[in-house]
């Protein structure tokens, strides 16, 4: 598919009066409506149509939320069908067939070992809210209190999880070093760094004078998001479950964006074979509606009734959503296909390095792709190997990539990360085109005068 830019069409007065009506009544805390000053009115699978007329190509896919794109059919006749049946829309926690067949569906898809021996707990409707259910369960279970998290994390917005996550201020966690290639905490990279953070590990968990209690559990992402799309080596999970299983310190895995067939596997953890004692899932197991669960191993249900509740548990529209989305992508093998042309995406991506020195890197796991941009000829900090970050530049490419109709997120450390999660059913030639024009909006940015590289920074 060629690179084609969308024609410019004149925003009407109803796109430009809701935006500004936006701006005046919402909080300060909104964030991508901030750099995406869009109305979407339509959306069908890849394509979001804007109220000033113009096509959007959406590689944000509302966070990693939609694994099947916008509006998919089967989601919509599983909508539809609940609604047309009178059957009941809320039912706080009470048995429903449509709850039972969401419950045989996602177990269904969970490696064997892990679903033979688990129960689930439906949570209140985000991601956070089952972060915050599966610190409460391991609490619960180990009479433990302390939890580590590692550097770079995002686990949510509520305040347990955040307290889990990079951003952290008032820390209440452990903080242990996350292994990466491209600025590797240990400044080595590769095997030796993953072996080094492995090490600390460890090291903090047996050293009795390390100042660190023994943990209720251990929660990490298979691949880190938000923070920069940082894949873990898979014989690194390994050794963190082996360090955890040893130590009896519960596994958390954070699957809530990289689960159901994101990273070319069902679920990320089965890329390195580990089997975690909790998982923590959203996004895209509501099929594009609001719904969160843990799923964990039965030894740790200590729970006694009411102990862990919520209001919009039951969402009976997110489970037949959720359910004809976990079977769409089974039965159609579409990690298999994300993998296959996550690959491809990354090697061209990759090959963007070559005319572009400011892509410093290009990583990722199936459709979950980050391509962190540099100042190449400024000085490190630290005189670290790699070049320092440019986030003004990696603003720059957001914005040219919306100019030609393409939606990206901006991720990492310092936002300099160009975040790619289109949907699943993506095709050849779509994957072409979001390759084509974000090599293009890269070009355009590398020329803007507030981007162009100059000795020492970009100014």
């Amino acid at each position: 598919m060629a690179l084609t830019e969308p024609a410019p069409v004149a925003a009407p007065a109803v796109h430009e009066a809701i935006l500004r009506r936006q701006s005046l009544r919402e909080s300060a805390a909104r964030t991508y409506a901030r750099s995406l000053p869009i109305v979407p009115v339509r959306a069908r699978g890849l394509t979001i149509e804007g109220a000033d007329g113009r096509r959007y190509l959406d590689c944000l896919s509302g966070a990693g939320t939609l694994a099947l794109g916008h509006n998919h059919p089967v989601v919509l006749e599983a909508i539809k069908k609940v609604i047309d049946s009178g059957a009941p829309l809320h039912v706080l926690d009470l048995a429903t067939p449509v709850k039972d067949a969401f419950t045989t569906e996602l177990f269904a898809t969970l490696p064997r070992r892990f679903a033979d021996n688990a129960r689930i707990q439906f949570c209140g409707p985000a991601g956070t809210d089952a972060v915050e259910a599966a610190f409460k369960l391991v609490r619960g279970a180990t009479g433990r209190s302390g939890l580590l998290a590692f550097t770079g994390a995002y686990h949510g917005m509520t305040e347990g999880a955040l307290a889990a996550s990079g951003g952290a201020e008032d820390v209440r966690v452990t903080r242990l070093p996350f292994p990466r290639d491209y600025r590797c905490p240990f400044g080595v990279g590769g095997e030796r760094g993953a072996e080094l953070s492995a090490r600390w590990t460890e090291n903090l968990l047996d050293d009795p004078k390390a100042g660190t209690a023994a943990p209720a559990g251990m929660i990490l992402e298979p691949v880190q998001g938000e923070g920069g799309v940082n894949p873990a080596p898979d014989s690194w999970m390994r050794r963190m479950r082996a360090i955890t299983e040893d130590r009896s310190v519960p596994l958390i895995a954070d699957e809530v964006q990289t689960g159901v067939g994101r990273t070319g596997a069902f679920w990320a953890i089965e890329h390195s074979g580990v089997v975690p004692d909790v998982m923590v899932l959203s996004k895209a197991i509501g099929g594009s509606l609001p719904l969160a669960v843990i799923v964990y191993r039965s030894e740790l249900d200590t729970w006694q009734p009411g102990a862990h509740a919520g209001t919009f548990r039951g969402n009976q529209l997110a489970m037949a959503a959720g359910t004809a989305t976990l079977a769409f992508v089974r039965e159609n093998r579409l990690a298999e296909r994300a993998a296959t042309l996550g690959a491809r995406m990354l090697a061209r991506l990759q090959a963007l390095a070559t005319d572009h020195p400011v892509v410093g890197d290009v990583r990722g796991r199936g459709l979950m792709i980050g391509i962190e941009l540099v100042d190449p000829e400024a000085t490190a900090p630290g005189d670290g190997p790699e070049p320092p970050p440019a986030p003004a530049l990696a603003a720059a490419v957001q914005q040219e990539c919306l100019r030609r109709g393409l939606i990206v997120e901006l991720g990492g450390r310092h936002s300099t990360v160009v975040r790619l999660l289109p949907p699943l059913t993506l095709t050849d030639e779509q994957a072409t085109a979001v390759v084509d024009r974000l090599a293009d909006a890269l070009a355009a940015a590398e020329r803007l005068p507030h981007c162009r590289i100059t000795t020492g920074s970009i100014r």
